[in-house]
């Protein structure tokens, strides 16, 4: 070949299929669909490749091997007593006792209620003002540094003075879980209406959309990522801020839930009981993002087109 010349690069199949569809002159039926045929083998490539992705399984599977085999490793060494670091076995009996007991059931549905009921009524109230504070400048710029306050504000902070206010009841742990959640939601969609460009709301009043049907129908679903992260941080915040209230808030007309399980194994100084309730704690968190967040968040991203290019 030439040394002036530049080699020649074959271009794909369907980029060929597209090219050729595109540079005919007709444009019937049988072009149009040769045409979507090749856009939509160029666009999901990802998507053709059917099947369980086993290492979504396998891996978290092999994470969790590792970390139980490092636990009883350390348990063996001997460095502390048994009674102090119990092993996972022991954590496993005491599982099983606490089931038996009905203990178990008791603690996590009371727990998983309060959480699931105190978060969506967390939502529905921060998500008319998070859009109203997105909107209108003068109260975001009034009220916006009360609600950053609020959300580095310890929840555990509200404990007594919520004890003080609603007594040893229900009420002061859902008071908890409103204060934890609704600021983080309410940043959350503020933050996701920042990123909205500018030309979304040109074009929604110039097609004549109200205020409100403009917030709803064009700044809320574009928004929804950054909104999404916030519900995702309002969930972590409520379920911390749950356990907080039921450590601290014991008795009364509350129920028995985990927090109050942890609570009682450190009064009677067993600490399988404190590890089943630690274990318990987080393994309901990470199914809640299993089952609840990441199906939604990874639909977003399949509808958005940005699937292909995450690690998801």
């Amino acid at each position: 070949m030439p040394s002036n010349q530049l080699p020649v690069v074959e271009a794909p199949a369907e980029a060929r299929k597209v090219h050729a569809a595109l540079t005919r002159s007709s444009t019937g039926s049988a072009d149009l669909r040769e045409l979507e045929s090749g856009l939509d083998s160029l666009q999901s490539d990802a998507g053709r490749k059917a099947g369980i992705d086993w290492s979504r399984i396998l891996l978290p599977v092999a994470a969790l091997a590792v970390l139980v085999v490092a636990w009883q490793l350390y348990v063996s060494l001997g460095f502390k007593r048994r009674d102090v670091v119990p092993g996972p076995l022991d954590v496993l009996g005491q599982v099983g006792t606490l089931w038996g007991e009905g203990k178990l059931q008791e603690a996590v549905w009371t727990s998983l209620q309060r959480g699931v009921v105190g978060f969506l009524i967390s939502v529905v109230v921060a998500t008319p003002v998070g859009l109203l504070l997105a909107q209108v400048a003068p109260l975001r710029r009034a009220f916006g540094p009360l609600i950053s306050g609020l959300q580095v504000l310890p929840s555990v902070a509200w404990v007594p003075a919520a004890i003080l206010w609603f007594g040893i009841t229900d009420a002061t742990v859902y008071f908890v879980v409103f204060m934890g959640a609704i600021p983080s939601i309410i940043n959350g969609l503020i933050s996701g209406v920042d990123q909205i460009p500018p030309q979304y709301r040109s074009v929604g009043k110039v097609l004549g959309a109200s205020r409100f049907q403009l917030a709803l129908q064009i700044v809320l679903p574009a928004a929804l990522p950054g909104y999404l992260g916030g519900l995702k941080q309002g969930w972590a915040f409520s379920w911390r801020s749950l356990m907080a209230a039921e450590i601290i808030a014991v008795g009364g007309t509350i129920g028995f839930g985990l927090g109050s399980l942890l609570d009682q194994g450190r009064v009677l100084s067993d600490m399988t009981i404190v590890m089943c309730a630690i274990l318990l704690i987080l393994a309901v968190g990470i199914l809640i993002e299993l089952l609840v967040f990441a199906p939604v968040e990874k639909r977003l991203l399949r509808r958005r087109g940005l699937l292909a290019g995450s690690t998801r």
